[in-house]
């Protein structure tokens, strides 16, 4: 018994490095990239990506234990990384349970990989068994980013904070402008008055669900798959007084339908694959397509296989001219989901690999400044609140 003690003591030790040690070991080997940087494109690209002001919709990198300020060789963004891809305004979601087996076909709600994940990283113990206190807990760790950045990392709650960057930026691009939204509305935990609390925590954008149906409305991923509950009807409501964006990725189709039916502001779908390019459970047929423009949405495109069918520019660019063609220039977004376990062709610096693509397909200068995050700019503008 006493040996048996002992090799435990011994072997404690040994197990909690590798503990602690395993997510910084799944970042690098989720989070990856086809081919390492740098990323080359021609020099008419490259001086036209200058030009722009670039936006993305989808970033999980607050899931993960790396300081947002410090360049790393791993993952897809960073402040750094972020400045060199020229990115001026970068959505940043906070992802707070995923379903064990996760897939794309059907996930229950009774299991999650994010508790053990927030316990090897150190997250404070009222994250444990606390959705809402991991999406809070992701929003500080994005306004202490903020704090340390020098100015460079500017968080973004209201249309006059928006404002005030613009100009500075035009000034001075060196600075990246940072919004706070949610994948999936389960933390709040089946109260409504929680989304109250992220609000004032700075959140945005709310997704209203992600891998699993939740009490707010059926996922694509979900076992049933459905509407809008009594509870998600509140919801949608409380945020469109609140004027927080609503984003429609990851919802099944009758939550699209029915949230459609009932929206008075514009909808948004942060990070998404369109059917007409790429069949699959979440991407958007072109019925979709239309009625969200129809509201005044964007629709951010993704980069990952499940989006575009492949890992390549070349699959980004023809689901971004497909939803053009279909639904117009006006509506159509980047949408990485970058840092949210996928496999993309570059890294936040490769940015002007699209750019470069979008000048192939034939689309204009003001075009392809629209698309790259003219319209995302234009839409918070007119959907912030005041």
């Amino acid at each position: 018994m006493r040996k048996l003690l002992l090799a435990l003591l011994l072997l404690a030790p040994v197990g909690a490095g590798v503990f602690f040690a395993l997510p910084g070991l799944l970042d690098r080997q989720m989070n990856s990239v086809a081919n390492p940087a740098p990323y080359p494109s021609s020099d008419k690209a490259e001086e036209l990506h200058r030009r722009l002001f670039v936006a993305d919709l989808h970033d999980d990198a607050l899931l993960w234990q790396r300081d947002l300020l410090q360049r790393h060789d791993y993952g897809h963004s960073d402040l750094p990384r972020l400045l060199e891809g020229h990115v001026g305004l970068q959505v940043f979601s906070t992802v707070t349970k995923t379903p064990r087996g996760i897939n794309y076909q059907s996930n229950p709600s009774d299991t999650d990989n994010i508790t053990l994940l927030a316990m090897a990283q150190r997250w404070p113990r009222a994250t444990w068994d606390s959705l809402l206190q991991r999406a809070l807990y992701q929003a500080g760790k994005l306004e202490q980013a903020a704090a340390g950045s020098a100015g460079q990392l500017v968080l973004v709650r209201s249309r006059g904070d928006l404002q005030a960057f613009l100009q500075a930026w035009q000034q001075d691009p060196q600075r990246v402008a940072a919004l706070l939204a949610t994948e999936g509305l389960h933390p709040i935990e089946g109260q409504l008055e929680n989304l109250d609390r992220l609000y004032d925590a700075g959140f945005r954008i709310a997704g209203l669900t992600h891998f699993f149906d939740n009490e707010v409305g059926g996922s694509a991923h979900g076992l049933e798959k459905g509407g809008l509950t009594p509870l998600g009807r509140q919801v949608v409501a409380r945020l469109e007084e609140k004027r927080m964006l609503i984003d429609l990725a990851h919802a099944s189709k009758a939550l699209i339908d029915e949230v459609l039916a009932v929206a008075r502001r514009p909808l948004l779908v942060s990070h998404t694959g369109v059917a007409g390019t790429c069949p699959g459970p979440r991407n958007l047929s072109d019925e979709h397509l239309k009625r969200i423009a129809a509201s005044g949405g964007v629709i951010g495109i993704g980069y990952w296989d499940a989006a575009v069918c492949a890992t390549s520019v070349d699959a980004i660019v023809r689901a971004i001219r497909y939803t053009a063609d279909k639904v117009g220039v006006a509506h159509v977004a980047l949408g990485s989901d970058f840092n949210g376990t996928v496999h993309t062709p570059f890294d936040s610096t490769g940015l002007a690999q699209i750019t470069e693509g979008l000048q192939k397909a034939g689309f204009s200068e003001a075009e392809i400044a629209a698309i790259m995050g003219g319209n995302v700019r234009d839409l918070l503008l007119a959907s912030l609140p005041d």
